[in-house]
C-alpha cells in the first residue's frame, strides 16, 4: 500500500493511491495515518481494502508528511562508503547516530526555509525506514519484522551549523529539515530495501545519483543497532543516509543552496518530493 495525507498544513485528511497512481479518500475509513494504523494489525485493517472503490480525490492537492505521531525522528550519518570518502571522512566501522528534532519535519513538497546566519545550506535523498511495531534489543534476522514501510526523507542540513562541533543535530534540526513523504509505502511493495535507484536534482541538474544496496550498514543492520541503544516505537523513524553528490562534497568548489533554488528528489517506488529554498522571514 501507498498511505498518505493531503490537504492544507494542519488540515490533512488520510489517503491511498490506488492501482493507477490516484489518490483515493480514507476519511470515511480512518480518522488518521498514524501508529495504530501503520502497526500490523492496523495494515492488516487496511490491506483489505479495495481502494478503486473509495472516493477520487480530484485536482492536485498537496501532499502532508504522510502519518502522523513521530516520537523519534533517527538519523544515520556516513553510511555510503562514497560519500564518506567526498567528505573527508573515514568508513565508519559502526552506524553513526544523531537525531533529528521532530520540530523539523514538513511535507514533501512544501518550502525549505534557509535559517539567519546560514551559508552552507545542502541536500541528501535517503531511504526513510518507518517502524510498525515495538523494537528493543532485536536481532538483525528479525528487525525488519519490525517495519511498517519505507519512504523518502531529504536530509536538509546546514554544513557550517553542523561542523562547528562533533555534535550534528543543530546543522539538521532547523524548520523544514525534514521533508517527508510523499507517501508511506508498506514493506510489501518493496521486495528489498537494499535495491532500491535514488536520485536528486537542483535547478533541473542531477547531482546525486545511487542506489541502496551501496549502503554500509543495511536496513536490518540499522533498525537491530538502533534498538540497543533506544527503544524503537511505532511511528519512529529513521533516515538512513545519502549517496554521494551532496553540495559539501563537489571539487573544486562546493555548491550550497541559495534562494529560489528548487531540489526535486526521488526513491525507486517510494515517489518525489520537490522543495524551493525561501528566505527566513520573522
Amino acid at each position: 500500500m501507498k498511505l498518505c495525507r493531503y490537504g492544507k498544513n494542519g488540515f490533512e485528511k488520510p489517503g491511498i493511491i490506488d492501482a493507477e497512481g490516484k489518490l483515493r479518500d480514507l476519511s470515511k475509513v480512518v480518522d488518521n495515518i498514524g501508529p495504530n494504523e501503520i502497526s500490523p494489525r492496523g495494515l492488516k485493517m487496511l490491506a483489505r481494502l479495495k481502494p478503486e472503490t473509495l472516493p477520487l480525490v480530484a485536482g492536485s492537492p498537496r501532499y502532508g508528511v504522510p502519518y502522523v505521531g513521530i516520537g523519534k525522528f533517527v538519523a544515520i550519518g556516513l553510511n555510503y562508503s562514497d560519500h564518506a570518502k567526498e567528505a573527508g571522512m573515514a568508513i565508519p566501522t559502526e552506524p553513526v547516530v544523531f537525531m533529528k528534532a521532530t520540530t523539523c519535519i514538513s511535507g514533501p513538497d512544501d518550502d525549505v526555509i534557509q535559517p539567519p546566519g546560514s551559508t552552507k545550506l545542502d541536500w541528501e535523498v535517503e531511504l526513510g525506514i518507518v517502524i510498525g511495531s515495538k523494537a528493543q534489543h532485536v536481532s538483525e534476522a528479525r528487525a525488519l519484522e519490525h517495519v511498517a514501510g519505507y519512504c523518502v526523507v531529504n536530509d536538509v542540513s546546514e554544513r557550517a551549523f553542523q561542523l562547528q562541533s562533533s555534535q550534528w543535530d543543530k546543522g539538521k534540526s532547523y524548520d523544514t529539515f525534514g521533508p517527508i513523504g510523499p507517501w508511506l509505502v508498506t514493506t510489501d511493495e518493496i521486495g528489498d530495501p537494499q535495491k532500491l535507484d535514488m536520485w536528486l536534482d537542483v535547478n533541473g541538474k542531477r547531482y546525486q545519483t545511487g542506489n541502496t544496496r551501496t549502503m554500509i550498514f543495511n536496513c536490518a543492520q540499522i533498525v537491530a543497532y538502533v534498538s540497543n541503544y533506544m527503544t524503537l516505537l511505532p511511528g519512529d523513524i529513521i533516515t538512513t543516509g545519502t549517496p554521494p553528490g551532496v553540495g559539501l562534497g563537489i571539487k573544486p568548489e562546493p555548491v550550497f543552496l541559495k534562494i529560489g533554488d528548487v531540489m526535486t528528489l526521488g526513491i525507486e517506488g517510494l515517489g518525489e518530493q520537490k522543495q524551493k529554498v525561501v528566505a527566513w522571514s520573522g
